[in-house]
């Protein structure tokens, strides 16, 4: 198997972040699968990524937290040269409206999601940029169907975070172009992970797949697809795009 370099895939043991991680490592990256709290997972993916003859770690660390930031980094450091990031670390509080929220909740979303990517971002560009001295990568952004719709009445901060990470997808492409760094985003629609029930909804895959146009959740497997494309080579001429992994969801303005 060709070495694709080493993979940083933040919030990489559980849903699409674990799905990514077993396909990055079956295509030849040697992954670092990122967690913050959960580490059986995480362990236990590894472990299953190995037995498979991949090669993969398990780091702890917070992405809003600039010291776990350097430390997850610093793994990647030991393992080989960086060839990619998936910003793929988010969280979602339970379903409320605007008036609902106070800065508590809202401040931690966004630091999770919004200065979480871009910390990680700023770590991966400093060991992959030719204006650095590296020899140029890609960044892959996990946006959401919901940076379009809003989401009202249930998770517009969420939402928000993630129009956030779609801007900063298109900035950072603009700005990295000729440093040898793609930057793009995936941006699921209703896929078939646990994050429904951290949200308080677990039963919301039922609910709504029905308003999906080819009637029915995506799987995780079906969007790590889509970011290895990204990451790859066959993509080589792609940057600043926002691909769409929604059956159809949310696709027109």
């Amino acid at each position: 198997m060709v070495s694709r370099g080493v993979l940083v895939v933040t919030g990489g043991g559980r849903g699409i972040g674990a799905a990514t991680s077993r396909l990055a490592a079956a295509s030849g990256y040697s992954v670092v699968v990122n967690y913050a709290d959960n580490v059986g997972p995480a362990e236990a993916l590894v472990a299953a990524i190995r037995a498979d003859g991949g090669a993969a770690i398990a780091v702890r660390g917070d992405v809003s937290v600039s010291d776990d930031v350097e430390h997850i980094f610093a793994a990647a450091d030991r393992i080989g040269p960086l060839a990619g990031l998936v910003n793929n670390a988010g969280v979602i509080n339970p379903k409320g409206r605007v008036d609902e929220m106070d800065a508590a909740r809202i401040g931690r979303l966004f630091a999770v999601n919004v200065t979480g990517t871009l910390l990680c971002s700023k770590a991966a560009i400093l060991r992959m940029s030719s204006r650095h001295g590296g020899k140029g990568g890609a960044i892959v952004n996990v946006s959401s169907g919901a940076a379009k719709l809003g989401a009202p009445a249930a998770y517009i901060d969420y939402a928000a975070s993630k129009g956030a990470v779609d801007t900063l997808t298109v900035g950072m492409a603009l700005e990295l172009a000729e440093e040898g760094i793609r930057v793009n985003a995936v941006r699921p629609g209703l896929i078939d992970t646990e994050f429904h029930a951290m949200g308080g909804e677990p039963d919301r895959l039922k609910r709504v797949r029905d308003i999906v146009p080819v009637k029915r959740a995506g799987t995780v497997d079906e969007v790590a697809l889509a970011i290895l494309w990204l990451l790859s080579p066959d993509a080589s001429y792609t940057t600043g795009a926002i691909l769409p992994v929604s059956g159809g969801r949310g696709i027109l303005p």
